[in-house]
C-alpha cells in the first residue's frame, strides 16, 4: 500500500469519513492527515474563505513581519507546493476555489482535470462494485441502485394524500412552494425551521426514512437552480416511496426520470395554476407508479480513475 499526505481545508467537518477518502483507500493508498505545509495533496472544501484577507488576525502593523517569516519558512519547505484539488458538495462551481483539479456537480465543463461527481452518488450503496464504509447518517441507509431503478409502485398511493417537507429554513422559493402546496394538501414541516430545539439537521433526533415512508409526496426543492445541481433529497424520497416534488432545472434528466417526479419550475410562471389538478386526479397520479427514477447504471468507474490520476501526480 502507497502512502500520501493529504490536508484538507474549507471541507465538512466529517469530511474524512465521507466517500472520498474512503475511495482513495481503496485504490491502495495510505492516507496520513496532516498539516497543509505537510501535505501532498491539499483537498479544498467550499467553505474555504478564498477573499479573506490573509493574515487579518494579526494586527495591520505586524503584518509584513508575520508574512516575511511565511516566506522564509515557505522558502525552504519542499511540500509548500503540493497540488490541490477543489471538492464541492454544496451548489458552487467547480472554479469556485482555485486549484489543480475539481470535482463538482457542474455540468458542461470542457476540462480533463474536473470531475462531475452530484453529491446524491455519495450516498449509494456501491457495495457491488467492492466499495464498503460509506455512510448515509441521516437518512438511515444507504440507497439501492436497484431499487431506484425499479418503478415507484402504488404505496404512496395509500398513504392518505399528505406532504412532508423537511427544511432548516424557508427562505424563497421554499416559503412560496410551502405556501402553495398547502393550498392543495396537507404539508407536514419538520426541521429546525419548524422546532427551534433543533440546532442543525446532525442533532434532528430522527431519521429521514422512518418519517418520509409516512407520506404520498415529499416535498423535496433543491437549494438553487443550476445545470447539474442534483442532491440526494429526489432519490431519497423515491426510495421512501413518496412522489418527490421538486424545485430544479430542467437538466435533472441526465441523472433522473423526469417521468417520476413533479418538477415546481414550470408551475411558477402561472402562480401554481393547474397544480392542484395533477395532484388531487388519481389517473394523473397512477401513472407514477410504472416510473424508475434512475434509467441508466450509474458507476464509480469514472469516479475511481479521475483520482487515481490526481494521487499519481501528487506522488511523482
Amino acid at each position: 500500500m502507497k502512502n500520501i499526505r493529504i490536508s484538507t481545508q474549507g471541507t465538512p467537518h466529517d469530511y474524512q469519513a465521507s466517500l472520498l477518502p474512503l475511495v482513495i483507500k481503496h485504490l491502495g493508498y495510505q492516507i496520513e492527515w496532516v498539516k497543509s505545509g505537510q501535505a501532498q495533496l491539499q483537498l479544498l472544501g467550499p467553505f474555504l474563505d478564498a477573499k479573506k484577507k490573509p493574515y487579518s488576525w494579526c494586527p495591520k502593523p505586524l503584518r509584513p513581519i508575520v508574512s516575511a517569516i511565511d516566506d522564509s519558512i515557505s522558502s525552504g519547505n519542499t511540500q509548500s507546493s503540493a497540488l490541490t484539488l477543489f471538492h464541492t458538495q454544496e451548489n458552487v462551481r467547480h472554479d469556485f476555489i482555485e486549484a489543480d483539479f475539481s470535482i463538482s456537480f457542474d455540468l458542461g465543463v470542457d476540462s480533463k482535470n474536473h470531475l462531475r461527481f452530484p453529491y446524491w452518488m455519495e450516498m449509494i450503496d456501491w457495495s457491488h462494485e467492492g466499495l464498503t464504509g460509506n455512510l448515509n447518517p441521516r437518512y438511515g441507509e444507504l440507497l439501492s441502485l436497484e431499487k431506484l431503478k425499479s418503478p415507484l409502485g402504488n404505496h404512496f398511493l395509500g398513504r392518505g394524500g399528505s406532504g412532508i417537507l423537511l427544511s432548516s429554513h424557508l427562505r424563497e422559493p421554499r416559503a412560496s412552494i410551502y405556501k402553495a402546496l398547502n393550498k392543495i394538501v396537507s404539508v407536514k414541516g419538520v426541521g429546525a425551521h419548524f422546532d427551534k430545539s433543533i440546532k442543525n439537521h446532525h442533532s434532528s433526533g430522527f431519521l429521514k426514512r422512518d418519517l418520509l415512508n409516512q407520506f404520498t409526496f415529499n416535498i423535496c426543492p433543491e437549494n438553487g437552480l443550476y445545470p447539474g445541481y442534483y442532491t440526494e433529497k429526489i432519490p431519497e424520497a423515491f426510495y421512501s416511496g413518496c412522489l418527490p416534488i421538486t424545485w430544479t432545472d430542467e437538466n435533472v434528466a441526465v441523472d433522473f426520470n423526469p417521468n417520476a417526479l413533479i418538477n415546481l419550475l414550470p408551475f411558477f410562471a402561472a402562480a401554481f395554476e393547474g397544480l392542484e389538478t395533477v395532484l388531487n386526479d388519481s389517473n394523473i397520479l397512477e401513472k407514477y407508479e410504472s416510473q424508475a427514477l434512475i434509467t441508466n447504471s450509474p458507476s464509480l468507474g469514472p469516479f475511481k480513475a479521475f483520482l487515481l490520476k490526481v494521487l499519481q501526480t501528487a506522488t511523482s
